[in-house]
């Protein structure tokens, strides 16, 4: 099960995200909306459930 933990700006802010969440070995997921799949419209980061902890410890480091 997958549980929405933030909403970035957009796709490139995404793509930041997955790859400090991927160095600290946390598997995420990235949602675009669902009309179109530009790079400037906002997305929704989404981690496994039992790892929403761990995300937020993530992001407390920086």
């Amino acid at each position: 099960m997958w549980v929405k933990l933030m909403d970035v700006p957009d796709g490139y802010a995404a793509s930041i995200w997955r790859e400090l969440f991927n160095q600290e070995a946390l598997s995420t997921r990235i949602v675009p909306p669902i009309e179109t799949g530009l790079m400037y419209e906002s997305r929704s980061i989404w981690v496994p459930d039992g790892k929403t902890h761990v995300a937020r410890e993530i992001m407390n480091k920086i």
